[in-house]
């Protein structure tokens, strides 16, 4: 398995029932390499803010707050922009979900299936990596620039008719 880039692993027995809140940051190595991994030119900073809660039956909930200052490039023109992501998220994370080998049925109105808790850890930094990942403007574009369309095209000019065509009008005479 390849390590994380922002890894923060937390030992399942150090969550109680009270809610405990982690402050996590990404150092100067860490945002290089996530950069390399979000595929942008730069991670400027990232923090996030951790609270977990054990929930019972081996069901850890994690809520978070993640801010950080990115160089992303425009989708319109090439350049480099700076761009700001920030946002709540939670995951909900089970000892039982890495054992399950059954199939899952997912509904469309129920919550997502819990990620599971592998070797009594779980990993705060990956989760608010992730997340970052899935909060990233996917198009990004510098302020004031748009996209423009492709202009129509032109009708195209009639073209002569063809030799069998012309043939074709003369059969019908007969």
């Amino acid at each position: 398995m390849i390590a994380p880039e922002f890894s923060r692993p937390i030992a399942l027995d150090r969550i109680g029932l009270k809610q405990k809140s982690y402050e996590i940051s990404a150092d100067e190595t860490e945002r290089a390499a996530l950069a390399e991994r979000l595929g942008i030119p730069a991670v400027k900073s990232f923090d996030a803010i951790i609270r977990l809660r054990l929930t019972g039956g081996g069901i850890v909930k994690l809520s978070g707050h993640i801010k950080a200052e990115l160089t992303q490039i425009c989708v319109v023109t090439l350049e480099p922009i700076p761009t700001s992501v920030e946002e709540d998220f939670t995951r909900i994370y089970s000892v039982e979900a890495g054992d399950q080998l059954t199939e899952v049925v997912i509904e469309m109105d129920e919550d997502d299936v819990p990620d599971p808790i592998e070797n009594g850890h779980l990993d705060m930094g990956e989760a608010a990596a992730e997340h970052l990942a899935l909060a990233m403007d996917p198009f990004p574009r510098a302020p004031g620039v748009a996209f423009d369309s492709p202009a129509e095209p032109e009708e195209e000019p009639e073209r002569p008719r063809s030799p069998f065509a012309e043939l074709a009008a003369l059969r019908k005479k007969e």
